[in-house]
Formats: C-alpha cells, structure tokens, sequence
C-alpha cells in the first residue's frame, strides 16, 4: 500500500460522510455533504494528493474544504510540524468541515471562512502547497502568486487537473479530464468547497 493509500486508510472517509451515507463511503463515487454540495471522489483525491506531494513540515492552504477529508489527510501528510489552512465559502458546510476535523483531534489545522470575490488567503500565505477543489474557467493567478518558490498546485481548471509548478519560470503539466463542480466567489451563487469528481 502506498504513502497516499495509508493515510486515507488512517483518516477515513468513514468519518466525513453525513449519517444518512454511512453505510457508502467505500463507494468510488462523490457524496452528498449537504446543500447541494458533494465531496470528492476518492480515487480523484487520492490522484491529486499524489500530484501535490505534500512533505512534513509544509504550510498547506485547501481551498474548498466541504467535509474537511482533504484539510484532514494533508493535515497528516505535513505532520505535526507543519500546518494546513482549510477554506470553505458556505458557512454551513463550513461548520460540517470543521466539525469533522476537529473530531479527529489533528492540532496542526486551522479553518477560515473564504471570502466572496477572494481566491484562496492571500494575507496568511506563501503556501507551499495549495490543493483546490472546484474548477475555475482558467488559472486563476492570485492562487498562483500565493505559492512559495518551488511550491505546487494542484487544481482543476476548465475540467483539466492540472499540476502548478512555481520555479524561476511557471510549470503547468496536464493530468487528465475530471469533472469538478465550478469555483464561485459569490456566497449566492455556490461554494467554494462544492465537488463532483
């Protein structure tokens, strides 16, 4: 089993799932979370923490955070030594979130409610790695101007995942079609945190 398969074995999905879908979660499918929002397919998930190569000690910003599954697996990807930033713009799916990752007692993650017309937390970054859930129409450059030299993101832009290199000059690398519900800025229009891979 790889690096990436004993985590999500560790944190697992069992316990970020709503009551009614317990009986689910071993399902490679989305979920609902509520208020029409879903989580993200496991195998996706899996494939972009493996993009995202989180190491120990790295400041993580997950941007869409919906159930707080991906804030709690990179929150065990960076170990106690570093820290993970979890973003959701509906404030309901954002008290489901952070309950379920406070559940799992990790000390190293923090919540914030996103804002309307902001990509991401400029003011608390650089950030070493940024993982985002839902698909914007193109790269949005504020996400990418909040990584670190060297850092990486990982994010689906216009049904594209791809794979953000900030070095001396930008890299983009193509890794499949995925099907991500749209990034929304606007807390009447939608969710950050909403998913369909």
């Amino acid at each position: 089993m790889d690096h990436i398969a004993q985590v999500m074995e560790t944190v697992h999905r069992s316990r970020f799932v709503r009551p009614e879908h317990k009986d689910d979660w071993q399902i490679d499918s989305p979920l609902p979370i509520g208020h029409g929002k879903t989580d993200t397919r496991p195998s996706t998930l899996a494939k972009m923490l493996a993009l995202l190569d989180v190491q120990p000690g790295q400041r993580v910003l997950d941007v869409g955070t919906g159930s707080g599954w991906s804030t709690a697996l990179l929150a065990t990807l960076t170990g106690e030594e570093g820290s993970v930033i979890g973003t959701e713009l509906l404030p309901e799916l954002m008290a489901f979130g952070l309950a379920n990752v406070k559940a799992e007692g990790l000390g190293n993650t923090t919540m914030v409610n996103a804002e309307a017309d902001v990509h991401g937390l400029p003011d608390k970054g650089p950030y070493d790695r940024i993982l985002v859930s839902a698909d914007p129409t193109e790269l949005p450059d504020d996400l990418v101007q909040q990584l670190s030299p060297g850092g990486i993101m990982v994010i689906p832009v216009a049904g594209v995942l791809l794979k953000v290199v900030r070095g001396e000059e930008l890299t983009i690398t193509e890794h499949g079609e995925y099907r991500f519900s749209p990034l929304i800025l606007d807390q009447g229009q939608g969710s950050k945190g909403s998913r369909r891979a």
